[in-house]
């Protein structure tokens, strides 16, 4: 059994080191806030002041309406072409991201009811800001046909009508989605490089062959490395989810124990990683180059933070299942938007668990007090 007094003493040790070492301070907390400022104001899946063409080759007062509901709108910027030669050009020279045209007989057809069809032109280089164009531009031509049928007097055609009804974020805002996944990242990336690299300089500066002649313990020696690392992490997340609140606006809906719990769950896997990287790679570029391939890029890239999981080949989805940052996306996003859901956070953090322990247990095994 370990002595709490010499635990102490390297824990005490540690976290002196941490005091006098300001990269561990700007990992922890320069490093996230960066990056969700970064991230935060320029990511986002909303389509703003999309540039959009309106073609319209005889205007009447339909037209004119219709032109009307797209200039209103936040979605798109748009530019009226008299004919459509002129459209397609700066379609083709990307100055549009789309063109909606309306034929010489659109107001004829819509006065005679009969089927009055609007075409409509995207940029598919760009494939999903082309299917929410399309979205957008589908939902505001049903708009305008219900208040024109209703400013006509007209009943609607169908018995049957959509109402649709978003839960855990109605506004549809995709920062409220991505805030709390590149939380999740931000801190995949610090929990791993506080360890991973730190340690790493150790071993290039000699001190840790002097720890090594110590009468501690393997275990000793990991727990005083990860405690004052563990603190520091938390503190990073603690700037990250009050710049998530208050900076980005996005509301946490559960608790902030459950907040806790699973992020020191998720911490003490990212931090085992670290230090497990360490002991492979004793070399500071070595140990962040490796924790950049090995824990940040998977972790972006199959975390489902931007890239459905489902939409993935199965061996792609089989790995993902690897990754801590994958449970911790949905955790943190469950908690923010939804709330306390045990159903979906606990199965979660128990596999970030088993990960956690996996990582401590084989960098326990291969740490020997030796120095070949």
């Amino acid at each position: 059994m370990a002595a709490p007094r010499r635990l102490w003493g390297l824990v005490r040790k540690e976290a002196l080191q941490v005091v006098r070492d300001p990269s561990s301070i700007a990992i922890a907390f320069v490093l996230p806030a960066v990056l969700l400022f970064l991230f935060g104001y320029g990511v986002s899946l909303d389509p703003v002041g999309v540039r959009l063409g309106l073609v319209i080759e005889n205007p009447t007062g339909e037209t004119g309406s219709f032109v009307a509901g797209f200039a209103h709108s936040p979605y798109f910027a748009v530019t009226t072409y008299p004919e459509r030669r002129a459209a397609e050009e700066d379609l083709q020279a990307g100055r549009l991201k789309g063109v909606a045209v309306l034929a010489a007989d659109f107001g004829a057809r819509l006065g005679r009811s009969e089927t009055a069809p609007v075409q409509l032109l995207l940029d598919g280089t760009d494939a999903n800001t082309a299917r929410l164009v399309k979205g957008y531009v589908e939902g505001l031509w049903a708009k305008w046909l219900e208040i024109e049928a209703l400013q006509k007097g007209m009943t609607a055609p169908l018995a049957v009508t959509l109402e649709p009804r978003v839960w855990f974020n109605p506004e549809l805002r995709s920062r409220y989605f991505l805030v709390p996944g590149l939380i999740a990242i931000v801190m995949t990336l610090i929990g791993t490089l506080l360890t991973a690299l730190v340690v790493a300089r150790e071993w290039e500066r000699g001190t840790m062959e002097a720890l090594m002649t110590t009468p501690a313990g393997v275990g000793e020696i990991l727990i005083g490395k990860l405690v004052p690392y563990f603190l520091l992490g938390m503190g990073g997340m603690g700037l990250s989810v009050a710049m998530g609140v208050w900076l980005f606006g996005v509301p946490l809906r559960g608790s902030f124990l459950t907040l806790t719990g699973t992020t020191a769950v998720f911490l003490a896997a990212s931090l085992a990683t670290g230090l497990f990287i360490s002991t492979v790679a004793r070399n500071q570029f070595v140990a962040g180059q490796v924790a950049m391939v090995a824990a940040f890029l998977p972790a972006f890239m199959l975390s489902g933070f931007i890239f459905e999981i489902g939409s993935m080949p199965w061996p792609i989805q089989a790995i993902s299942h690897l990754v801590p940052a994958r449970y911790f996306v949905s955790i943190l996003q469950t908690l923010f938007l939804a709330g306390d859901v045990p159903g979906e956070i606990l199965p979660d953090t128990a596999a970030i668990g088993a990960i956690a322990a996996f990582f401590l247990i084989l960098t326990g095994r291969r740490t020997r007090k030796r120095l070949d």
